[in-house]
């Protein structure tokens, strides 16, 4: 989600990533270690470039579906989740469309995907292109959907923690079943 991009480096810059707050007012920049959207071997402490519209969220799907990987192999020692902020351009894409399909259908429960509705994108108000209804192409593929005030850190908090919830009880059905079986 490229508004989102000074977001992520003032987190790494926070988070004491070689990102002095100089770079910071360079944002956008050329030469700068915080162009438009984060990119490798650019900006330090960025896994993966995510520039395309599109790509934020297949990234993200991907590495959901390898925490699950390795969870299943080391359950002990691997159990977070992968956020991802996705914007209305990047729904747009075809291959968002692929990726959620896909993390609804492995029941990714691992991911959550905070939402910019925002309706703009780069050619401007989504109302050009797209009319689709996002929350329930979520939920079509089978996942937790939830909508919210974003402005409001307590909406916020408390969506991030019942998606947690709805992970946990899923699971522990799924837990349930396999030993029933």
């Amino acid at each position: 989600n490229g508004h989102a991009s000074m977001l992520i480096y003032a987190l790494l810059h926070l988070s004491g990533y070689d990102l002095p707050i100089e770079e910071l007012r360079n944002f956008r920049q050329m030469h700068s270690k915080t162009p438009g959207h984060p990119e490798v071997g650019v900006t330090p402490g960025v896994e993966t470039t995510t520039g395309p519209l599109g790509q934020g969220i297949t990234n993200a799907v991907g590495l959901a579906l390898g925490e699950r990987m390795m969870h299943a192999r080391f359950p002990e020692s691997v159990e977070h989740y992968t956020y991802c902020i996705a914007g209305d351009g990047c729904l747009m894409e075809g291959i968002s469309q692929e990726a959620i399909s896909l993390a609804g259908h492995w029941k990714l429960k691992n991911l959550i995907v905070l939402w910019d509705d925002n309706e703009i994108s780069i050619d401007g108000p989504t109302s050009l292109a797209t009319s689709e209804d996002q929350l329930a192409r979520f939920a079509a593929c089978g996942w937790h959907v939830q909508a919210i005030d974003g402005h409001d850190p307590k909406s916020i908090r408390q969506a991030i923690q019942n998606a947690k919830e709805y992970t946990q009880e899923v699971m522990n059905s799924l837990t349930q079943q396999e030993a029933a079986a």
